[in-house]
């Protein structure tokens, strides 16, 4: 049992198994940064009173699963989506779908992937894979963020798609029903609403937690964790920061180049719009995302620890925020010709 199905490496992997389940309805013209881009992945929260792996949980994308739904709704497409507590009917509604030709999206956790390398492996479970099938007794994975396409028996896939803790995965399955050709108009009208949908979510959720508001309370916390926290556990909790930043998918410098990318991509759909100008603001964006990471590291890792380092971290926040907050006002801005 094996689906015709093309393993393409992305840099994310919900946004890689979105446009990778989108390839044929879409006749290839649903890249990862369209994708990433229409489902308004750019984001970011800090939720102090959630603690993931000891730390506070940060994001640096929207909420798991997202992308797939917003992207799909945007342009028109039916979903099903299903989880479930047994794992005997998690196993039977795959194999339903494997034969009737459905390749699938799971959530799955990061630790039990057999084919990770051990230093990647922690407790995550917003990890998203593709199986299309299933030789012998393997199923056929496709892991957006690897090379190659692998495989994982019934009990691994088992074991990873009922993973246990924060965000548990549940079996939940995913995948867009057949349906009609998207076309170049919908996309069009898709680019838009990913648009209009991130600019809302970046500059007008209330409070002081999420968005451009999010970075900029978070970077004067920073600049106080030292006297507050104490140096071993305001260490911990930017390790923590970089981890969800450069190892959770693509992390939060990852994260605004493809959305970089998206603009630069939109730009060719709707022209005179000064997308691709406007690009140039994430990349640069991405650029202090990386920085600020480098940062945390060593002090972190205890190469640097005075009360300047934590300075200079909590600057790079407040910067960064001054940027996306310019950038997305000036794609709010917007008349679409």
């Amino acid at each position: 049992m094996k689906i015709e199905f093309e393993h393409r490496q992305a840099a994310h992997c919900e946004s890689g198994v979105t446009c990778n389940l989108l390839r044929i309805s879409s006749n290839n013209k649903i890249t990862e940064p369209l994708a990433f881009g229409i489902g308004a992945g750019l984001f970011f929260a800090h939720i102090p009173f959630i603690k993931i792996n000891n730390g506070p949980a940060i994001a640096f994308r929207t909420l798991p699963g997202h992308i797939f739904s917003r992207t799909c709704k945007s342009l028109g497409i039916p979903v099903t989506r299903k989880k479930f507590s047994s794992k005997e009917r998690a196993e039977v509604f795959l194999q339903e779908c494997l034969n009737n030709g459905h390749p699938v999206g799971c959530q799955v956790g990061v630790y039990y992937l057999p084919y990770f390398p051990k230093e990647y492996r922690f407790h995550f479970n917003a990890h998203n894979i593709i199986v299309y099938g299933m030789e012998a007794d393997k199923y056929l994975i496709s892991d957006p963020i690897m090379e190659n396409p692998t495989t994982m028996d019934s009990y691994q896939l088992e074991r990873v798609r009922f993973a246990k803790g924060v965000l548990a995965p549940k079996g939940h399955i995913y995948f867009p029903e057949n349906g009609s050709e998207i076309t170049d108009e919908q996309i069009r009208q898709a680019i838009k609403n990913g648009i209009k949908k991130n600019v809302n979510t970046m500059l007008y959720i209330p409070g002081s937690f999420a968005g451009v508001a999010g970075i900029r309370n978070t970077g004067k916390k920073i600049k106080k964790w030292r006297d507050k926290l104490g140096l071993q556990k305001a260490g911990s909790y930017l390790a923590q920061m970089v981890r969800m930043q450069e190892e959770i998918g693509t992390g939060g410098g990852g994260f605004r180049y493809i959305y970089a990318a998206f603009l630069q991509e939109a730009d060719s759909w709707l022209p005179g719009n000064r997308l691709a100008e406007i690009s140039e603001m994430f990349t640069k964006a991405g650029d202090l995302w990386r920085a600020a990471a480098v940062q945390a590291a060593g002090i972190y890792k205890g190469r640097i620890s005075s009360q300047g380092d934590f300075d200079l971290m909590g600057d790079y926040l407040i910067e960064i925020s001054a940027l996306e907050k310019e950038a997305f006002l000036a794609l709010k801005k917007i008349k679409w010709q």
